[in-house]
């Protein structure tokens, strides 16, 4: 291990923390002005997580370890997802040990640790939740593996940041297969991460929530990980689709230098995406749950329609 590398591992880790609720508030804040609404402060999801670590945990006298430990478990999946993504630089520790295929299984993990916990205490909506939760993952992960795959197919790695490298520090080249795996990743974040039209994080109706019907009987500091960890979910998503699509300002494994010019460009490009999100989900209506199978069908079969528009255009 280098020392530049440990130095960009580190800094991935502490700005994939620090920027994650930012980019939350800053998301909301633009669907609030959109919709000619009064916007909450950019620093709203700093207040929130300050005051839930303030507050005293309130846990079911039922509940077993399985519940107190789910929060802190699904926390650390989102950092270690996030730690494996390059945002920064190409030189980090835990890409041998980590490809594409273990970035799925990070959110797998997390998925089922939560599903399971809101199962725990046997309330009704939690389990509603669990069984929403886990109809979205199956079908959200075998989506997100082919557009994984996709972009595996260029660099012939599975590896993120050789797909970074491949893709941003080598000739310019038109990728067609790309645009159909960038729709189908657009629609598979939107699932995963609970927004419009799979979800509308803005409601608390039970009947109709994902995320919220998961963590209702959740209080003090274990609600402000989960909350956290939501956040850094959109954060993670966030980087995957700027690494696979807009690789471009990633600093070099052999020029750690160009980290100066990396944070800079990282914060530039999750500041649109976050105001696309925000318009994205504005102009968007929230589905029925039974439309959510078709939803996420479409987005697996553009995925895999990207992979053979590749695989006939290297003939």
């Amino acid at each position: 291990m280098t020392f530049s590398g440990f130095i960009s591992q580190f800094l991935e880790i502490v700005i994939a923390i620090a920027l994650a609720p930012l980019l939350t508030g800053w998301v909301n804040q633009w669907r609030s002005w959109l919709q000619n609404k009064s916007a909450p402060s950019l620093w709203q999801p700093y207040r929130m997580l300050h005051k839930l670590f303030n507050k005293e945990s309130m846990v079911a006298d039922h509940a077993s370890r399985l519940f107190r430990s789910a929060p802190y478990v699904k926390f650390g999946c989102m950092v270690l997802a996030c730690a494996i993504i390059p945002t920064l630089s190409t030189d980090l520790p835990l890409a041998p040990a980590a490809d594409a295929i273990a970035l799925v299984g990070l959110f797998a993990l997390a998925r089922v640790f939560i599903s399971l916990a809101a199962m725990d205490i046997g309330t009704a909506f939690g389990t509603m939740g669990a069984r929403r939760e886990m109809l979205v993952g199956f079908l959200a992960e075998p989506a997100l593996l082919m557009v994984l795959f996709s972009a595996s197919l260029i660099s012939k790695s599975t590896s993120l940041t050789t797909i970074v490298e491949t893709l941003a520090h080598r000739e310019l080249a038109i990728y067609p297969g790309l645009a159909f795996a960038g729709v189908a990743f657009t629609m598979v974040s939107l699932a995963e991460n609970a927004r419009v039209p799979i979800d509308n994080p803005a409601t608390h109706l039970e009947l109709t929530m994902l995320h919220e019907a998961l963590i209702l009987e959740y209080s003090g500091r274990h609600l402000a990980l989960l909350e956290w960890a939501a956040s850094l979910k959109l954060f993670a998503y966030s980087c995957i689709g700027l690494a696979l699509f807009f690789p471009w300002g990633v600093a070099e494994a052999q020029a750690p230098e160009a980290m100066l010019l990396a944070l800079p460009a990282l914060v530039f490009k999750l500041a649109i995406g976050g105001f696309l999100l925000a318009a994205l989900e504005t102009v968007s209506a929230k589905m029925r749950i039974f439309r959510v199978p078709e939803f996420l069908a479409t987005a697996f079969l553009l995925a895999v329609l990207g992979m053979l528009v590749h695989l006939l255009l290297a003939r």
